[in-house]
């Protein structure tokens, strides 16, 4: 699934910030295809927006914890709109592959249109499966390296999730997963919080999306801490799992080896 939004549409008229205190959280895997859809075209813009453009650099030191290298064949899942993608091709060349997957068909329209306008010869090497992080459509031992970039927080079944991407890397290969840090800190926890209910939510009101915004609130809040995923991670069979916090501790990225 930047400050990453993707979050299920309403049509209805403009709120204001004080209508956020009910928060539905969308649990079933179908809501959350149906949320992704429909938030995709306005999807990049409002990353931007909401980031003051950070997300581009968290993104780039995502794929630097991957330990991506020219000619590795690598996967990203949940790839969205295809920053990531994008990324991890420039550093695999025109000698490597890159498979983008996302549920979401709206996302893999806009990110493999975002690639017909692109004149890199690398951009070619990308790949865009519609398909299901918890049922990864490829062989064991398949890729190189793998990404997921504000993904996870949105699968139900995160350890399934991380199952499938242990399954199809290979031995010695990473996974480097970016997302929004669930801090242990109050005073950071409450800086999310402040920012989603006063900026962000007002913000996205003028775009008709209060309700969608809302719902970042409680995706956070229903993650995995830091030691938590450095947990899982290892459960599943990670030898090696490294929480690091970034972007003021607002964001973080999880290394797992294989």
């Amino acid at each position: 699934m930047a400050l990453q939004f993707a979050f299920p549409s309403t049509a209805g008229a403009r709120r204001r910030p004080e209508s956020r205190s009910i928060i539905r959280p969308v649990r079933c895997a179908d809501d959350r295809q149906a949320l992704f859809n429909r938030i995709a075209p306005v999807y990049d813009n409002l990353n931007d927006l909401f980031s003051l453009g950070m997300h581009r650099v968290w993104k780039r030191m995502a794929v630097s914890w991957s330990g991506v290298k020219e000619g590795d064949t690598v996967l990203d899942v949940c790839c969205g709109s295809g920053d990531l993608a994008f990324l991890l091709s420039e550093k695999v060349g025109i000698s490597g592959k890159v498979i983008a997957l996302d549920f979401s068909k709206e996302q893999l329209q806009i990110a493999a249109a975002r690639q017909s306008e692109q004149s890199k010869a690398c951009y070619k090497n990308i790949e865009w499966i519609e398909g299901d992080a918890v049922n990864l459509p490829f062989s064991r031992s398949s890729f190189d390296a793998a990404t997921i970039g504000y993904g996870l927080r949105n699968i139900v079944d995160r350890r399934k999730a991380m199952e499938e991407m242990y399954k199809v890397l290979k031995p010695g290969s990473k996974v480097s997963i970016l997302d929004f840090n669930k801090s242990t800190s109050s005073l950071n926890s409450s800086v999310q919080d402040w920012m989603i209910d006063y900026i962000v939510v007002p913000i996205a009101s003028g775009y008709t999306l209060a309700d969608e915004y809302q719902y970042l609130k409680s995706s956070i809040k229903e993650y995995l801490t830091g030691k938590e995923l450095e947990q899982l991670a290892g459960e599943v069979g990670f030898y090696v799992a490294k929480f690091y916090e970034i972007g003021a501790g607002l964001m973080g990225n999880l290394v797992a080896t294989r």
